[in-house]
């Protein structure tokens, strides 16, 4: 009796090649050409809606799905685009549309913002994410689906 392949579930650990892109076919990531990685499902290492598409998905399986932005990394919150004073930026960085700076946070930690725009006093900063909005296309190949060990 052949043992039963197992599939990508709640408490597997996956080893899988991936790679993401836009639909005009821009690559924004990709292992394709190294060595599978792995995560444990439900362990953060992939956005929950990446997560749920590879369940029931079995070693040597490769498919192509395309996420909305609403599982990938979500819409663009007006919320999020902030005027920042001009001074709040050191003498010897300065702030041009395009540049991508790093603040921090409430929690001590640092949270990147894209300068949309610049005049003498204030700096537009928009802190979506850069892929916020877009449908991302994710092309994933399964090598391993192992029953995970929880500590």
């Amino acid at each position: 009796m052949e043992p039963t392949s197992v599939t990508v579930s709640e408490g597997t650990r996956v080893f899988l090649n991936f790679a993401l892109s836009l639909e005009d076919g821009s690559e924004i990531d990709s292992n394709f050409s190294g060595d599978p990685v792995d995560f444990v499902v439900g362990d953060g290492s992939l956005l929950p809606g990446f997560e749920r598409l590879l369940f029931g998905m079995a070693p040597g399986e490769r498919q192509i799905f395309s996420v909305e932005p609403e599982h990938a990394f979500g819409m663009p919150n007006d919320s999020n685009v902030q005027q920042v004073p001009r001074e709040h930026f050191e003498e010897d960085a300065e702030p041009e549309i395009g540049l991508l700076f790093y603040f921090s946070d409430a929690a001590g930690g640092e949270v990147p913002g894209l300068v949309v725009s610049v005049d003498d006093d204030e700096v537009t900063v928009d802190f979506n994410h850069p892929l916020a909005g877009r449908t991302i296309l994710f092309d994933v190949l399964i090598h391993r689906v192992e029953a995970a060990e929880l500590h």
